[in-house]
């Protein structure tokens, strides 16, 4: 049931991985988290996959995490006559809110918004960055612009604005839509797209509460400006390189990856990187050298999760990319350098109570070498701040609650089992001792370590680590 690696993968669902045959053969391959990308397909394709999955993980007996992905607002340019225009650098180009079809010397950009924050200087990238124009005077409903890089430009093709911070909300009224039908679903996670400040994390936060966890999408320059901020207020971190690379220098991202990776695994926020992963894959049976090294640097950086995007969702080897990806992760968690990295790059803790006792759990594992960490969860906090260590031994997750179970397939290192909640000290070390050799982790010569809040069933109370030897626990009359 439980997997030997560390890391865990995400995988998108879509047009090619959408059976329950296709699903279950993904999971075995390696698959702990789905994402259903709410930029596509119906609402009722999104129930149907959603099902599906939960058939799944009744047939493993093992969580299984559903992501839904917001879209987020998209800002693109409007028709443009004939279909197609080319623009030529060096000439002039207007873009304002007439809704008529656009030509070779205008184009219809119906997002006032971006007027609002424009002033001359600004670059706007169009068609992911293909096309480059300058602002030279602009005004509440129109923008003078230079083409400095030319090409051909389509109807609705895409805008980013780099470096301007934008009055838009990330939340769009489809979004809410979406929102609304992913909660009632019973989705584990939402990943918001186009956060640009904390309060866009306040306003998600707002409408979901405690029905799911978010999962920040940092996409934009100005996040990554608020990167502290951001990461202190979401529950996980998407590292979304494919906006991040169109809006900044393609050079600067792997820089970003591994400071947001740094700054998520600092804050105990479980971080996901994504984009392009494999993406010669949605089309070959095998990846390049170049992706099966770019897999393989977020797992040395300590990313607890690595994503599949087309690869699995619409692409013709959606098994193989899973395979491939569960692979390069477990060649490279038995690499003595992997372990050697990710103490160089531990944090120092808060100074709290529960941090002291998962600092210590990092140091007893070290020095012990037990089997296996059990750590009893309501919320899912000690299990967070357990993986944030990176400890040596496997973290076997024990909560009362099933979708906490769900929530915690994605983090580092945690195998989630929902398991009855245990009241005394006696009853969670027992449990704790069983489900250990229950799950593999450990036999009747082996220690494990066990991480609880005492009293039982309160949120976020961590306080108790006690080592414990399997035999002696099992041999005591119940």
């Amino acid at each position: 049931m439980l997997r030997t690696r560390r890391s865990r993968i995400l995988a998108t669902l879509g047009p090619s991985s959408s059976t329950y045959e296709r699903i279950r053969a993904l999971a075995d391959a390696g698959a702990d988290v789905f994402r259903l990308n709410f930029s596509h397909g119906s609402h009722d394709d999104h129930a149907a996959r959603y099902a599906t999955i939960r058939e799944v993980e009744r047939d493993l007996g093992r969580p299984i995490g559903i992501l839904m992905d917001l879209q987020g607002p998209k800002l693109r340019v409007g028709r443009i006559a004939g279909g197609k225009v080319q623009l030529v650098n060096g000439q002039r180009f207007r873009l304002d809110l007439d809704p008529a079809d656009g030509d070779a010397s205008r184009a219809n950009l119906p997002h006032p918004e971006i007027f609002a924050a424009l002033h001359a200087g600004t670059e706007l990238l169009l068609d992911d960055g293909k096309l480059r124009l300058r602002v030279d005077d602009c005004g509440p409903d129109f923008a003078e612009t230079t083409v400095l890089t030319g090409g051909p430009l389509s109807d609705r093709k895409g805008v980013n604005v780099p470096g301007v911070l934008l009055p838009i909300s990330p939340l769009t009224a489809k979004d809410r839509a979406d929102l609304a039908f992913g909660l009632d679903l019973g989705v584990d996670w939402v990943a918001l797209s186009f956060v640009q400040r904390p309060d866009d994390i306040r306003e998600a936060r707002a409408l979901i509460g405690d029905r799911a966890w978010i999962m920040a999408k940092l996409e934009k320059p100005a996040a990554i400006d608020a990167l502290d901020d951001i990461v202190a207020l979401a529950d996980g971190i998407m590292v979304a390189r494919g906006d991040l690379g169109v809006e900044l220098p393609p050079q600067q991202v792997p820089v970003l990856q591994r400071r947001i990776v740094h700054a998520s695994r600092a804050a105990g926020r479980p971080v996901v990187v994504a984009t392009q992963m494999l993406e010669s894959m949605t089309a070959s049976p095998v990846p390049t050298r170049a992706e099966v090294s770019d897999v393989a640097t977020a797992i040395y950086e300590g990313a607890d999760a690595v994503m599949l995007s087309a690869e699995s969702a619409s692409g013709q080897f959606p098994i193989e990319a899973v395979t491939v990806m569960d692979k390069v992760i477990s060649e490279v968690e038995h690499d003595p350098g992997w372990r050697v990295g990710l103490e160089a790059s531990h944090t120092p803790a808060e100074a709290s109570t529960a941090d002291a006792i998962c600092c210590a759990l990092r140091r007893v594992a070290n020095l012990l070498a037990p089997a296996a960490t059990v750590a009893y969860t309501v919320s899912g906090a000690s299990c967070l701040r357990a993986s944030r260590e990176r400890p040596v031994t496997p973290i076997l997750a024990l909560t009362p609650s099933a979708s906490i179970a769900r929530r915690l397939a994605v983090v580092w290192g945690v195998h989630p089992v929902a398991f009855q909640e245990a009241h005394t000290l006696g009853e969670m070390v027992a449990d704790a001792a069983g489900a250990a050799v229950r799950y593999g982790l450990a036999g009747p010569e082996d220690d494990v370590v066990v991480v609880a809040g005492f009293p039982s069933g309160k949120a976020g109370s961590t306080n108790l680590l006690h080592v414990v030897r399997v035999g002696d626990v099992l041999a005591q009359p119940k």
